[in-house]
């Protein structure tokens, strides 16, 4: 089966700095995969082009066979691509309720003419959003925090809200761009429990960045390795564990040496 996305030999320079240097990886239905690499390895700015946040690479990415290339951020969004941030880009003053109704809203099928005049299908499809919004809340334990403003959660909460966010657009192809940043041990191992569950319940394949090595080894198929904007491994969790290659990216030669 060919794959939900597939990078061929992606590159992406920001004036003489080259943040990707043909990049390839592919992604199967259905599985975890993770990106991972140090600081500056690129891997944020591959979920920008992946989304299209940032236009202008070269080469190909493919989601189900297309060519994204030419499509806007918000066209990816209906392919139902959909993402997180490194850092929460949540609407901090709207209670967790909105922040999960505001997508469902943009992708409803209403008009301006039903909202106004309150037609019986509009009033029935904004129930059926609040339904929709409120089964997400229940199933990510937030549903005593409905009311709550999203910027008075703690951070793990936040978190789980945003993937809430994203899990509104009905994605297949779900990006998590550092879902572990600033939790715990213990919110981590929720995380990797919740994450494994999204999969099957949402049937959504998912593409992760994350520096928490615990989260990544636990939650992944797969693992692809960037350093300095390059491809540099390949494998399974245990496979890239030991890797000396990947050891010396992160630690330096010295390090791996002693």
């Amino acid at each position: 089966m060919a794959p939900l996305l597939e990078a061929d030999k992606v590159s992406m320079s920001f004036g003489g700095v080259k943040a990707l240097s043909d990049v390839s990886f592919d992604l199967h239905r259905g599985e975890i995969l993770g990106l991972i690499g140090p600081n500056g390895a690129g891997k944020t700015t591959m979920f920008n082009c992946i989304t299209g946040v940032v236009p202008g690479y070269k080469g190909h990415i493919r989601y189900d066979g297309e060519d994204l290339r030419n499509l806007k951020p918000h066209h990816r969004a209906r392919l139902k691509i959909a993402r997180t941030f490194q850092n929460l880009e949540l609407f901090d003053e709207l209670s967790a309720l909105d922040n999960l109704l505001l997508p469902l809203d943009a992708f409803a099928p209403r008009g301006v003419i039903g909202d106004l005049l309150r037609l019986p299908m509009t009033v029935f499809d904004e129930r059926k959003t609040q339904d929709k919004a409120r089964s997400i809340l229940h199933f990510l334990d937030l549903g005593d925090h409905a009311d709550t403003p999203a910027g008075d959660l703690p951070v793990g909460l936040q978190r789980r809200l945003e993937i809430g966010r994203a899990l509104a657009l009905e994605p297949r192809l779900l990006l998590l761009d550092e879902p572990g940043a600033g939790l715990d041990a213990r919110e981590t191992a929720e995380l990797a429990r919740l994450l494994a569950t999204v999969r099957e319940r949402f049937k959504v394949t998912m593409l992760v960045v994350d520096h928490d090595m615990a989260l990544i080894m636990r939650i992944c198929n797969r693992i692809y390795v960037l350093d300095y904007g390059q491809m540099i491994a390949e494998g399974t969790p245990a496979e890239i564990r030991d890797d000396p290659t990947v050891a010396r990216a992160y630690l330096g030669d010295a390090a791996v040496a002693a």
